[in-house]
């Protein structure tokens, strides 16, 4: 499971069962994140997480950092069993914003930042599935 992070909304993705293709799940009120989790790894199997890591263009970590890294502090102490990989989010967004407008959504669609987060989410696991 990815989990891109944000202050408000949180986009989460998943893969299947062979680790292959990375799917779009939801993206969630960030204050919500954690009861939603906790629902979701007792219905669905969960290996591990995958959490976006903001990195800036002379790859040293972005300030986004400061909010996250007390999230997976947390996220290790709800969920000790499963192991937390990160993985670089550079261009997420734009590269989700590409993928709404290639896919032909329009204008008004593209501006659903919920979707951007969800689809940010898919390009963050993807790229750990195919760096593994």
């Amino acid at each position: 499971m990815a989990i891109d992070y944000g202050r408000k909304r949180t986009g989460i993705a998943v893969t299947d069962e062979l680790q292959l293709i990375a799917s779009g799940l939801t993206t969630v009120s960030t204050h919500e994140l954690f009861d939603f989790l906790k629902n979701y790894t007792l219905e669905e199997k969960v290996v591990k997480f995958v959490v976006g890591e903001p990195r800036q263009m002379n790859n040293e970590l972005s300030e986004a950092e400061l909010l996250i890294t007390p999230f997976i502090k947390r996220l290790k102490e709800v969920f000790p069993e499963l192991p937390i990989e990160r993985e670089d989010e550079r261009f997420t967004s734009k590269l989700a914003i590409r993928t709404m407008i290639d896919s032909g959504l329009k204008r008004k669609q593209r501006r659903d930042k919920a979707l951007i987060d969800e689809i940010s989410a898919t390009i963050i696991l993807q790229a750990y599935l195919n760096r593994n």
